[in-house]
């Protein structure tokens, strides 16, 4: 595909902004109040943490569809039934009576914000002027920064005073001005050749597989990790997944074209850019719990903490935009990395009696590597496959990264709790101290094993990092994909 002549930049940012921000956001405004869902539905964190691993695996799985709905239906009218089907079941999410009808709406938003964020990164390598790409992307990645940013911050203090409905009650003014300002901006563009056959197989496989895996490492402490239910999901997903990606590399018209992985220096920069992701939600999952379920603190107060970091990302996303230009990425990525595995590392030695200065000044340092690293890894893959792949390039983007967000809080979770329960069986031998004090001291040290974990996944992005400078453009041998065409 090629981009629009003469682009309206400006309108066209302006109505990818507001969709985008507000399928992240929804991502993280719920983390803090996890203990109030808990509280009110009388539910334990296995299963609250569906309310964001659902989400992550609806938006990952749906992903795929992207590149054939786009072409098919134009990715102005795809955007604008996202938009209005995000914020239908956001309203939806408001009356939810039990947990189990929360969790359902919740997922079923996750649909439509997975179909969200790819196609607003498809829209700006299509609808942009390749000499604006770079600035273009640095505004997406604000509004991708700024939703996790300040998520927790606005959530703390929605749930303080306005209970959790209003969690979801903010997504519906947000909702509507996007679809007006979609509607009205954004240009009606699709391939000249429209899509004929949609890989069902394809799709029914990806979800699956997906489903399976993730449920199978959510579920495994309840079950055991070598249980025949938590074996047996695994072993099925994976034979699911590997027959899923056959499929699509050896047939004509796939649902998801897999082989822009042979760019390397795109697959370098996925993994860094999944690396970022695991770090982005250990801390806005950990963090959360500890202050609220070991120092007793409220939503708001840990809002409050988290604030700092919020606005380190909001001051330095456009900066890391205009950086970029300069320097490249390559510098940008490695310090980023190297500043978010320091923090993490010294957050995996936190103590019962951390104070929120410590907390907010190591999540802050947590923020700068994020900021710093996040919109230059994307654009470094992005930029190194050719234009006319870009939905394919951003599809597989999204559905890799949402997987892997949604698999690292079901790994989290499971191995909090799992490192909780043996801490305090530990804590409680021959110990005189109060019951209270052994939850709260293992609860402490299984976030400490966490963090731990989480570092030594950063510490995989540094090496990837020198190779992704190394990498060099290669010719991809993908679907022959028509140039676009404006839509009656």
């Amino acid at each position: 595909m090629q981009a629009v002549k003469n682009p309206a930049f400006w309108p066209i940012i302006f109505a990818i902004f507001f969709g985008n921000f507000m399928a992240i956001l929804s991502t993280t405004t719920i983390n803090v109040a996890f203990p109030v869902f808990m509280k009110d539905f009388h539910a334990d964190i296995s299963t609250v943490q569906w309310m964001i691993t659902g989400y992550l695996l609806a938006t990952g799985i749906v992903a795929p569809v992207v590149g054939y709905f786009g072409d098919k239906w134009s990715y102005k009218r795809l955007y604008i039934f996202a938009l209005s089907g995000f914020t239908i079941f956001s309203a939806l999410c408001t009356i939810a009576w039990n947990i189990d009808s929360l969790i359902t709406f919740r997922i079923l938003q996750g649909v439509f914000g997975g179909l969200i964020i790819p196609t607003t990164l498809t829209m700006i390598y299509q609808f942009i002027g390749k000499g604006k790409q770079a600035f273009a992307l640095s505004l997406w990645s604000l509004s991708s920064m700024l939703a996790p940013a300040f998520g927790p911050t606005l959530g703390g203090w929605l749930t303080g005073y306005f209970g959790w409905e209003s969690l979801f009650i903010i997504n519906l003014p947000i909702g509507i001005i996007a679809i007006i300002v979609a509607f009205k901006c954004l240009p009606n563009l699709r391939g000249s050749i429209v899509p004929k056959i949609f890989d069902l197989p394809g799709f029914v496989t990806v979800v699956l597989s997906s489903a399976f895996i993730i449920l199978a490492f959510s579920k495994g402490n309840a079950w055991g990790w070598t249980s025949w239910q938590t074996l047996g999901l695994l072993f099925v997903g994976a034979v699911i997944l590997a027959y899923f990606i056959c499929r699509e590399l050896s047939i004509k018209d796939p649902l998801l074209n897999l082989k822009v992985f042979q760019q390397k220096q795109f697959t370098y920069s996925l993994i860094i850019n999944c690396i970022i992701t695991i770090a982005l939600y250990a801390g806005t999952f950990l963090i959360p719990i500890f202050l609220q379920d070991v120092q007793q603190s409220t939503p708001l107060n840990t809002a409050l903490v988290l604030l700092p970091g919020s606005i380190v990302m909001a001051i330095l996303s456009p900066i890391v935009g205009k950086l970029y230009s300069r320097i490249g990425p390559f510098w940008l990525i490695l310090s980023g990395m190297v500043l978010l595995i320091i923090s993490t590392w010294e957050l995996s030695h936190i103590t019962l009696s951390a104070t929120h200065v410590y907390v907010a000044s190591w999540m802050g340092l947590r923020s700068v590597g994020i900021a710093l690293a996040f919109m230059p890894v994307t654009n470094a893959g992005m930029s190194a496959i050719p234009k006319e792949y870009s939905g394919h390039a951003s599809s597989v983007t999204s559905w890799v990264r949402q997987a892997t967000g949604a698999l690292s809080i079901a790994i989290f979770s499971s191995v909090l709790a799992a490192r909780a329960l043996t801490h305090q069986k530990e804590l409680s031998e021959g110990a005189t101290a109060t019951s209270a004090f052994i939850k709260a001291q293992g609860m402490t040290f299984s976030v400490q094993d966490v963090f731990l974990v989480a570092t030594f996944i950063g510490v995989i992005a540094i090496p990837l990092t020198f190779l992704l400078r190394e990498g060099k453009k290669q010719s991809i041998p993908v679907l022959k994909i028509s140039t676009v065409r404006k839509v009656q």
